[in-house]
């Protein structure tokens, strides 16, 4: 039987000396942290009166009340409001007659550096919906419609201008804030301008949800949509087949062979989910059409994607059917930069001196955000997530956020505004 080495105490002592010391987490800045924590019952008041209004992507009544609020507190806050109307429009399968607005607020500083904060008041659901999904507090959960998508993220950005006032910090050059009131059915008026205006920032940071458990996102999917559409020639299917031209054998013959279009190894897929045709089981079909659900991690995957489409339905099976094919690019691609992932890393370094880890995602995961537009011409850094940790996003009865991640967005929010003012992000 072997014994322990005992060790003198001063022994021991001394050799703790030598050994390097573990680095010691920076304490977080006391005023800000202190003021995030003042804003929350604040913030909570502002979800309050976002969620009581209905505000659906065709809502124009809606989207206008929701504008109105959001323009008269960016104006209380001492920003330049202004109303844009949409003009410039992409035109897609489900875009009204008028999408609904944005609301532009610029803020003026003392320094040189552009920052851009944008969100989207406008929500998936339809009028009457509120009455099943008012908002209320259960525990450390918020629930209320469209609460996760996206009415916390607009509140997030009121109140971190609103920190950013009591700490009566200017270092920016201009502070811009951008609310659209069309995300949801893929920005057909408000895309071009945040491009536009993306390109003249320093940084976009985009206030989408973090997650479950709170994340930054440097890229995502990009979606895009494929429309067929036959047109052929009714008949009687039983007394004259041979004169009619079946739109059906013709969109059956073009779906086959577009069908083995997808590289999944890349990250581009196309699956083709919607087909109708005819009208009667005894009239040949004239019309037959089919949808088709697109993902790219890059832009050049879906430029080259829709010329194959374009090249390969010119090949027919029934020469005298008329076949049209019609690209959408509803998203682009985020694809993450050196510029995002510095700053990124940047933001979990700030989030420890809270004592919590923030993971960032670098490579894409789903698709659906405006930052992937802010991203197009810019060589700024442009971050997703902002937002606030939360579930339910599109659900009916429980959609909700975290109370407990109120206080870490706030403050993870105002500095970073502060550190890249400042220069600090190194």
């Amino acid at each position: 039987m072997s014994y322990p080495v005992r060790l003198p105490f001063a022994f021991l002592a001394a050799w703790a000396l030598l050994l390097p010391a573990a680095p010691a987490r920076a304490a977080p800045e006391a005023r800000v942290h202190e003021l995030a924590q003042q804003e929350k019952p604040a913030l909570l008041d502002t979800l309050r009166d976002l969620v009581n209004i209905e505000s659906g992507s065709k809502d124009a009544e809606g989207l206008a009340r929701i504008a109105a609020l959001i323009g008269e507190r960016l104006t209380s806050l001492g920003g330049k409001v202004a109303i844009i109307e949409p003009a410039d429009i992409y035109r897609m399968d489900d875009t009204p007659e008028k999408p609904g607005a944005m609301v532009h607020a610029e803020f003026k500083g003392t320094g040189t550096r552009k920052i851009m904060l944008i969100a989207h008041m406008d929500t998936v659901y339809l009028r009457g919906m509120l009455k099943d999904q008012p908002f209320r507090i259960d525990g450390e959960r918020a629930y209320g419609l469209a609460i996760a998508d996206d009415k916390h993220g607009v509140a997030l950005i009121l109140h971190t201008v609103a920190m950013l006032q009591k700490l009566k910090f200017t270092d920016y050059g201009t502070l811009t804030v951008l609310i659209n009131g069309d995300e949801e059915i893929s920005s057909p008026a408000s895309r071009s301008t945040i491009t536009r205006m993306a390109a003249e920032h320093d940084a976009v940071f985009s206030y989408e949800g973090g997650g479950e458990n709170g994340r930054l996102l440097l890229a995502t999917s990009g979606i895009g949509a494929a429309y067929l559409t036959v047109t052929g020639k009714a008949s009687h299917a039983g007394a004259a087949p041979d004169k009619g031209v079946n739109a059906l054998y013709e969109l059956s013959h073009q779906i086959l062979q577009l069908s083995d279009l997808s590289r999944r190894d890349q990250g581009l897929t196309l699956n083709w989910t919607v087909a109708q045709a005819g009208t009667n089981r005894n009239v040949i079909p004239a019309q037959a059409t089919a949808q088709g659900d697109a993902r790219a991690l890059k832009m050049s995957d879906f430029t080259e994607l829709e010329a194959t489409l374009q090249q390969r339905v010119k090949t027919q099976r029934i020469p005298d059917a008329k076949v049209q094919l019609r690209f959408e690019m509803r998203r682009p691609p985020l694809e993450a930069t050196a510029a995002s992932r510095l700053l990124a890393a940047h933001g979990a370094t700030i989030y420890t001196e809270l004592g919590l880890p923030l993971k960032v995602l670098d490579t894409a995961s789903g698709g659906g955000t405006d930052a992937a537009f802010a991203a197009l011409k810019t060589k700024a850094a442009v971050i997703e997530g902002f937002g606030l940790s939360g579930y339910g996003a599109h659900s009916n009865d429980a959609e909700y956020v975290k109370l407990e991640s109120i206080v870490p967005r706030l403050y993870l929010s105002a500095r970073m505004i502060m550190d890249i003012s400042q220069d600090k992000v190194k």
